[in-house]
């Protein structure tokens, strides 16, 4: 999580990367990690979870070890996707690991909140790891988690423990009544749809976070403080709807999202002073968390092959990741003279997401 939040601060200060060239990095990474991570899913339902996990494990602790080594543009660029690459093995297999058993439902629940958590502290104190012990910290960290969860793999491996699913026994009430086939199919499309703009507007602002902490005069230590109130807003979505199952096929909570990610994306990058921003920022967590764990949910509800499903949630997340910044990165290439033109295209983008959610709700009805 410190790796790839931090990443596009790396190449600005190190490289000298504008908004317009992290962008068109971010674009690379998202559209690697669409095609890697549809496939690894395949790979982890034929050749077992535990086989993808080390693959995943080794590669993102392969990356990190030489990004840390090498200093030129070219050189991280290939670390970061071999990185990347990485991971499109881990989340799907987790993803069907939670989603196995009586209760999957809590387990989902639990294991947002989980990786959320992790996300919105990584993000926090990143910058202040940075100011303290230099950039290589970004590396070395995430390095020494990777191997302490590689051998972890290994060793649950060697004596065969069948993976418990979280949530068991949390002492929630059960989870509704799963409703019928053809109204999960219907979400599980709407959720397909949504997740990728979540991940447009997400994406995008990761790597325009630089450009946000320059105007602001936000060193890496505050701008870790100051823009990672969204995760923690998130997390805070994460709990609420773990805790509370009401909006299980409920359109109208999705669809309220979706409008609350345009506005709140659109207040970000045009924020006028801090106040804006950090509003905005909860906001925009509040909705993006609500997105992430209905297409996750959706996906898992409907669906028998697990991990097949779970890396084409990947894969929709990765597409988000890869269009946003791309078209970002064409705005600002085409439309230089307009400083706003970035964040103008990629709501625009958001506003064609939400006509086409209303869409197929409609359709379907």
């Amino acid at each position: 999580m410190i790796y790839f939040n931090y990443l596009y601060f790396l190449f600005r200060d190190r490289f000298g990367f504008n908004d317009k060239q992290n962008l068109a990095l971010a674009a690379l990474i998202g559209l690697i990690y669409t095609f890697a991570s549809w496939q690894a899913g395949r790979f982890a339902q034929r050749c077992g979870y535990f086989t993808a996990l080390k693959i995943g494990f080794g590669l993102m602790a392969a990356g990190l070890a030489a990004g840390s080594r090498l200093d030129s543009v070219t050189g991280q660029i290939v670390a970061a996707c071999v990185v990347n690459t990485g991971m499109c093995f881990i989340w799907p297999v987790l993803e069907a690991l939670v989603s196995e058993g009586a209760n999957a439902a809590r387990a989902v629940g639990i294991y947002n909140i989980t990786w959320a958590v992790n996300n919105a502290l990584a993000y926090f104190i990143g910058g202040a790891l940075i100011e303290k012990f230099g950039y290589q910290s970004i590396f070395y960290v995430p390095l020494a988690f990777m191997l302490v969860q590689l051998a972890m793999v290994f060793w649950l491996e060697k004596i065969h423990v069948n993976p418990v699913v979280p949530g068991a026994e949390t002492g929630l009430p059960p989870a509704p009544h799963r409703p019928l086939r053809e109204k999960t199919r219907k979400f599980q499309r709407l959720a397909w749809l949504a997740n990728p703009f979540a991940y447009i507007a997400i994406n995008t602002l990761i790597a325009v976070i630089p450009g946000l902490a320059a105007k602001f005069q936000l060193s890496p230590m505050l701008a870790g403080f100051v823009c990672s109130l969204w995760c923690f807003a998130r997390v805070f979505a994460f709990v609420a709807l773990w805790r509370w199952p009401g909006w299980h096929y409920r359109f109208r909570w999705l669809v309220t999202a979706f409008a609350l990610l345009i506005v709140s994306f659109a207040l970000i990058l045009t924020a006028p002073n801090l106040a804006v921003l950090l509003v905005a920022q909860i906001f925009f967590g509040v909705a993006i968390g609500l997105i992430y764990y209905s297409s996750l949910f959706y996906s898992m509800d409907a669906s028998d092959t697990k991990s097949e499903h779970g890396g084409i949630h990947e894969a929709a997340i990765g597409l988000g990741n890869f269009i946003g910044p791309a078209v970002g990165a064409a705005s600002l290439q085409f439309l230089p003279q307009f400083a706003s033109s970035g964040a103008i295209a990629v709501s625009a983008l958001l506003l064609c997401g939400f006509g086409g959610l209303i869409g197929i709700w409609r359709t379907a009805k």
